[in-house]
């Protein structure tokens, strides 16, 4: 094992790489500690789904649908409609969608199965936004892809330029990653930016996955989505695009392992038939739980409303400090702290406050200077972190 290539080129999690910079490390014996390095959402599952899942204990010895149940895909498509204003015809539940057990093993497997190994007569791209979730870059080689990390920060939008995609590039591109919003920045792609996006896959015969895990988690208005996109540009349906969702952030499921990715029919049917021989399911009662909570938006707007609160606090303690900007969706706070790394140290040694250095999740040195922050406690906690951060920095 020690000589396979992948081992030795797949990058550390940053979680892995956070811990070993920590390792020897303690925070003072005076202070509590205060982890805000991890996404994962404090609040719990709404009670309506715990319900549905202890009631639904017999359903724990039957194997379940790979696809999921019917009741959960139409809800998921139901949701799609609402949230982004589509119409019956635009999401069909057994053509255009597949749930899976939570969006980061579909992310990770959906280039195995869909990078060719040769593409016009070159190695494929697999195209990624940097900062960047670790898994885009680990689908990109398992794949046996180039991965090609784009870097995204204030002077690009915080997005990738596009237009820095050459024309030998694109020839080899087999998927382009993007997340809107982003993690960690917090933007919105723009209606012309995801349309822009879409031509190139369609001229190029690319695929755009669109990672909107967060797309119900936003301040004042909701965040466009690639499928409203699709549907304003007319004739071309759904080809060439796939959008992920989850329960993870919307719904505080994080540990219900449960999303589900929609998009141009003869992927999601080649990509089930892969899936159905390779991947995890959403066990039944958690599947009758998850139809639930994308069939009821009431909850999400409390989810809201904790986010909201906690981004109201940093505004407070923050604004005009470390390119303090308030996000526009997710949960995050990209603070520009000049070396993310010993920041990331000397907060937690001096006061006990552990975040995610920048360098973590870049591959380009886009993050370098940054430390992630996340907005994930209560209100006060998040108040007492941010002034031992301000105090420290």
């Amino acid at each position: 094992m020690d000589n396979n290539p992948y081992l030795k080129a797949l990058p550390d999690f940053p979680f892995d790489r956070l811990r070993h910079l920590l390792d020897g490390l303690e925070p003072p014996e005076a202070v509590k500690p205060i982890s805000l390095a991890v996404g994962e959402p404090q609040q719990p599952v709404p009670a309506f789904a715990e319900a549905i899942i202890r009631e639904g204990h017999g359903g724990w010895n039957r194997y379940p649908a790979f696809r999921g149940s019917a009741a959960l895909r139409h809800a998921a498509a139901g949701w799609l409609r609402r949230r982004y204003r589509l119409g019956d015809g635009d999401i069909d539940p057994d053509r255009h969608l597949i749930a899976c057990a939570g969006s980061r093993e579909a992310l990770y497997l959906l280039p195995t199965w869909l990078v060719p190994q040769r593409l016009n007569g070159a190695r494929p791209i697999v195209a990624i936004p940097d900062p960047f979730y670790h898994v885009y870059g680990t689908g990109a080689m398992a794949s046996g892809a180039e991965p090609l990390y784009l870097s995204a920060t204030a002077e690009t939008g915080h997005l990738p330029d596009l237009g820095t995609l050459g024309p030998e590039t694109l020839e080899r591109m087999a998927v382009l990653f993007l997340c809107s919003p982003a993690n960690p920045q917090g933007v919105f792609a723009d209606p012309d930016y995801l349309a822009r996006a879409i031509g190139l896959a369609r001229r190029h015969d690319f695929v755009l996955v669109a990672d909107e895990c967060y797309a119900d988690v936003y301040d004042d208005r909701p965040p466009v989505g690639v499928f409203e996109v699709c549907r304003s540009l007319g004739d071309g349906g759904l080809d060439n695009v796939i959008a992920f969702h989850s329960l993870s952030k919307r719904s505080n499921g994080a540990g219900m392992r449960s999303g589900f990715l929609a998009g141009d029919p003869a992927i999601i049917a080649g990509y089930g038939r892969f899936r159905s021989a390779v991947a995890a399911t959403i066990p039944g009662p958690i599947d009758a739980a998850s139809a639930a909570l994308w069939a009821d938006d009431e909850h999400v707007a409390e989810v809201r409303s904790f986010y909201r609160a906690n981004i109201d606090v940093a505004e407070r303690r923050l604004d005009g400090r470390f390119g303090f900007y308030r996000p526009s969706g997710g949960f995050f706070l990209w603070l520009d702290v000049g070396d993310g790394v010993q920041a990331a140290r000397q907060l937690w040694t001096e006061a006990g406050v552990r975040v995610l250095p920048g360098a973590c999740i870049s591959h380009t040195g886009a993050g370098d200077g940054f430390i992630r922050v996340a907005l994930v406690a209560p209100a006060p906690v998040i108040e007492e972190a941010l002034v031992r951060l301000v105090k420290i920095l």
